[in-house]
């Protein structure tokens, strides 16, 4: 389904961008917390992450965890405080990318028909995407005024698609007609 890749490449289009706002940040500024309850970039890394895995996991398709301790850490219902601390670079790294891989696959599945009520799942999968783009936008908003206003980073460019707005400041990618 052609609608369903194009989203997939808006997907890894916002993972990109975020990727651009820490990748050249130290693993100090990753984890360091403006204040005390306040969360590091790391756990809006690793909370992206947290919510494509499970809306992906609630919505379409039952699997563990890629990352059952990360869990707690990254789930906004914990208040800050009793979240724990955040995990190495190198793991927020290894599970951003095990669920994008993940969504990919899934949703591969959907759109080739792989799956029961292919119809039924491809509409599902096509607000689920939305969903997960523009929450990943969201946090990419506070990483942003993090590395400028606290780290002192410019911020690179906007990502460049016809289907993005701001949106009251934030990135907001519009449903496709």
């Amino acid at each position: 389904m052609h609608d369903l890749d194009e989203l997939l490449r808006d997907y890894d289009r916002a993972r990109a961008y975020t990727d651009e706002l820490w990748r050249d940040l130290t693993p100090d500024e990753v984890t360091w917390r403006p204040h005390e309850d306040s969360s590091a970039i790391g756990w809006h890394l690793g909370h992206q992450a947290h919510v494509a895995h499970f809306m992906i996991r609630n919505l379409t398709a039952a699997e563990p965890s890629p990352d059952p301790e990360l869990d707690g850490i990254m789930d906004s219902a914990n208040p800050e405080k009793f979240r724990g601390a955040l995990p190495t670079v190198e793991r927020l790294t290894a599970f951003r990318d095990t669920v994008a891989e993940r969504v990919h696959a899934r949703i591969g599945a959907i759109a080739a028909g792989r799956v029961g009520a292919p119809s039924q799942l491809a509409v599902v999968a096509h607000h689920l995407l939305i969903a997960l783009i523009n929450h990943e936008y969201q946090h990419d908003q506070w990483i942003g005024e993090v590395r400028t206003g606290a780290l002192g980073h410019p911020l690179p460019p906007d990502p460049r698609s016809d289907r993005l707005r701001r949106i009251d400041g934030y990135l907001v990618l519009t449903a496709p007609a």
